[in-house]
């Protein structure tokens, strides 16, 4: 007898059973740049991905030898779900030299890459129908990651100084008088993503007056701020923290490798106790081989090397940017000019939809970028669009920039 007919023939119907979080879920505007960037021929503005040449290969491949010649019956095998002690002994010394001071390495957890920081972040704290507090623009990960556990979104500008922290005070005391249960405050304080600006020294005093004033939790996302461009003043939000508000988080994917996919986050031992419970049935601990790779990285000095030559690179293929948007761009275009980071936000006139555009871009002129709106939780952004400077070599920032802006004048002839 056929299977099929025997059984009635019916597939199954997935609908009925998807978790209502399912249809919170969106697909990051960046993945799905990857299919088309896979297939060669594209200059790409789209990934925050750091220049693969600066990637140590040579030193990281001799300590990943190492490691497994010396050790590797142990360090192949599971770790503790808060992460090896090693590395979070390296990042309480890496930390403190930044000013970031901690007691001790329990107040630390390692996560597999920042991004698994933002979701354990919904899980500890977020339930349908709190509030978080952002940035506008703010990093498009953190929304989706945030949006899966059913949250509001309050959003608030941010200027030339970063985070307007007037207008935060007036949505604080708006959203109290609603009765909204205000979870977080989840900032990119310095080189924000994707705007590119930090925030003013005054304005991070401002920030914290009001978490305390208000009894807030503040998240401080802290990629990029060793790549500063600019001789400008900055504290870490963590490092004037003195009520225990400031949870920090970072990441070795821009100053060593995104594939070694190790993060961490520091803060109040509560609250990484909580991680800890959380992380333990997403994936029990984060690989112990990258662990210690990033480790090894620390402890001999081979990140601090890097990073001065990093970021003169970084700043010259800034200014290549800045350069042929200024020479190229037509009439009615603008961009902020990023003091550190890895992107530039640009706006085309308002008539330009990018997110549209970019179907054109990719297949026509071969370039790619992320548009801007999927950074706002409140809809707008729609002619912005976030170009990355650090993965392009400088001669494809200059044509690939060449190319954008033809498509942006097409667009603008054509509306």
């Amino acid at each position: 007898m056929d299977f099929e007919l025997y059984f009635g023939g019916l597939k199954l119907n997935f609908e009925k059973i998807w978790s209502k979080k399912t249809k919170f879920m969106r697909e990051s505007e960046i993945r799905a740049l990857l299919k088309w960037i896979s297939q060669g021929n594209i200059i790409s503005f789209g990934g925050g991905m750091p220049d693969p040449k600066n990637i140590p290969k040579k030193e990281l491949a001799e300590i990943t030898y190492n490691l497994l010649l010396n050790r590797g019956e142990k360090i192949l095998q599971y770790s503790g779900t808060k992460g090896t002690l090693e590395l979070r002994e390296e990042l309480l010394k890496f930390m403190g030299k930044h000013g970031i001071k901690f007691e001790s390495p329990e107040n630390i957890i390692i996560t597999t890459g920042s991004q698994q920081g933002l979701d354990l972040l919904g899980r500890i704290f977020i339930d349908p129908g709190d509030t978080v507090i952002v940035e506008i623009p703010t990093y498009l990960a953190a929304i989706n990651a945030f949006q899966v556990y059913e949250c509001k979104f309050i959003g608030v500008p941010v200027d030339d100084e970063g985070m307007r922290t007037d207008i935060l005070e007036e949505k604080v005391k708006e959203a109290e008088g609603r009765g909204e249960r205000i979870k977080f405050i989840y900032t990119i304080p310095t080189c924000q993503n994707p705007s590119g600006v930090s925030m003013s020294i005054d304005r991070r005093r401002h920030l914290l007056e009001i978490a305390s004033k208000y009894d807030l939790l503040v998240v401080e996302d802290d990629p990029y701020s060793y790549f500063l461009y600019e001789p400008v003043e900055f504290k870490y939000l963590k490092s004037m923290d003195r009520e225990g508000r400031v949870l920090f988080m970072s990441t070795f994917s821009k100053i060593l490798a995104p594939g070694l996919r190790v993060g961490w986050l520091a803060g109040d031992r509560e609250a990484i106790e909580k991680f800890c419970l959380a992380k333990q049935s997403m994936d029990l601990c984060t690989s112990q081989l990258n662990q210690l790779i990033a480790s090894e990285a620390l402890r001999t000095g081979l990140i601090e090397r890097q990073l001065p030559k990093i970021r003169e690179i970084y700043r010259e293929k800034r200014n290549t940017m800045l350069k042929s948007l200024e020479t190229y761009m037509p009439e009615g275009c603008r961009w902020a000019r990023p003091i550190g980071g890895m992107f530039i936000f640009v706006w085309a006139p308002e008539n330009v939809d990018t997110k549209k555009m970019l179907k054109r871009c990719l297949e026509k002129y071969r370039v790619a970028y992320v548009p801007g709106r999927s950074f706002h939780v409140d809809g707008s952004g729609g002619n912005a669009m976030r170009l990355n400077f650090t993965y392009p070599s400088k001669e494809e920032i200059v044509e690939g920039v060449k190319r954008l802006s033809k498509a942006i004048r097409e667009e603008i002839e054509s509306s």
